[in-house]
């Protein structure tokens, strides 16, 4: 770690604490150094490193507890994606790009799931469920809920837990975007969803790609 003398202190010293965390490979529960070590690395007063640690703490990157001081702690994403879901309301989110990283995200986790698929038949048992659901759906909200639900199995069903956990926050700004639609056909919806699950059970990685693309991007005339 290297001493900070530039502006932005407590921006800096955050990032600075967790690079040291990864370049020493510390898992949750280890040990870092104290405030006053901190300090006295960084070349600042320990009220600049509290600032810092408080903003780690609220995030669940570390954690401050008396008699032990300062650990790693395990990233909260419930906390994270509430806060974040705060700034969303107020974020001037564009909803092209929204769009656009959606179907990054889930076109590119298709190959994972249908070698998971391959590996657990019950998955697509799972899809299918949650297709059913839009035949009971009796409002624009209900078939909406059943969508993120839909979007969500897709990509919990990769089994890479970094897209899972990145994509539970990008729902957060999907929710605005989501309020911004004035018309939800739900037959359309059920016709798409049903056809990407058979592509899926199928194994046609290249046709499904294609079709949650269409139905993705779709999104783009409807708002």
């Amino acid at each position: 770690m290297q001493t900070i003398r530039r502006p932005k202190v407590r921006e800096q010293v955050s990032e600075q604490i967790k690079q040291y965390i990864v370049s020493e490979k510390l898992m949750p529960g280890d040990r870092l150094p104290t405030e006053t070590q901190l300090a006295e690395t960084f070349g600042i007063s320990r009220l600049s490193v509290r600032e810092a640690t408080k903003t780690l703490e609220f995030l669940g990157i570390i954690e401050s507890k008396t008699g032990v001081g300062l650990t790693v702690g395990r990233l909260d994403l419930g906390r994270l994606t509430k806060h974040l879901g705060f700034h969303a309301g107020l974020l001037d989110a564009d909803p092209q790009q929204l769009i656009d990283s959606r179907v990054i995200i889930e076109t590119g986790v298709l190959p994972h799931v249908v070698r998971r698929i391959e590996e657990d038949p019950s998955v697509v048992r799972t899809f299918q469920e949650i297709v059913d659901q839009f035949h009971t759906a009796r409002s624009v909200k209900a078939a909406i809920a059943i969508d993120i639900q839909f979007h969500r199995a897709l990509i919990e069903a990769s089994g890479l837990q970094p897209i899972v956990a990145f994509n539970e926050l990008l729902v957060v700004f999907f929710r605005r975007f989501y309020d911004a639609i004035k018309k939800v056909d739900v037959k359309v919806g059920i016709e798409h969803h049903q056809r990407l699950v058979d592509l899926l059970a199928a194994g046609r990685v290249e046709d499904a790609t294609a079709d949650l693309r269409e139905h993705i991007e779709d999104n783009k005339r409807r708002l």
